[in-house]
């Protein structure tokens, strides 16, 4: 076992001539003098910049617009942008029918035009949100104690400032 971790080393290290010839002449157009772990080190070096040459241009450029499922920063701008218009357009249309409906309840005679008001008709569809906005018994508890800590805290300071003082 001991021969052939040695004989392993012996070989990682042995010196071995690169040489490069012209293929007519034979002469010696250029040489190397290696080892395999030289070898080694120079492959998985090259192995390891070229993953991270890779990951940076894949990172950083807009290369990285052509990966499946990716999306570009523009699109998703513009799909925000899309949404916050469509938001008030369907507004805006809510509005517009509420105020038809009214112009419709006058011209059928089931209103009178005195009592008839854009702004009374636009506040009637701004309809408020159902949530429930009463405090749940914990939260109520919770209030209480923050309120407690809040007092002595006060108390506190104003104590230390009249020993300050003294």
């Amino acid at each position: 076992m001991r021969e052939k971790k040695s004989n392993f080393k012996k070989k990682l290290f042995t010196k071995k001539r690169l040489v490069i010839l012209n293929e007519e002449t034979f002469e010696e157009t250029f040489s190397f003098k290696l080892n395999l772990m030289n070898v080694f080190v120079v492959f998985s070096l090259g192995g390891i910049f070229l993953i991270l040459i890779t990951t940076y241009i894949i990172a950083f450029t807009p290369l990285r617009e052509l990966i499946p499922g990716y999306s570009s920063t523009e699109l998703k701008k513009n799909a925000t942008q899309l949404a916050i218009k469509s938001d008030s357009l369907a507004n805006a249309l809510k509005k517009n029918e509420a105020y038809i409906k009214g112009i419709q309840k006058v011209l059928r005679g089931e209103l009178e035009y005195a009592k008839f008001n854009k702004d009374s008709i636009l506040s009637e569809s701004d309809e408020p949100s159902d949530l429930d906005m009463s405090a749940s018994e914990e939260e109520i508890k919770l209030r209480e104690e923050v309120n407690e800590i809040d007092k002595n805290s006060k108390e506190k300071v104003k104590n230390k400032k009249k020993s300050d003082k003294k």
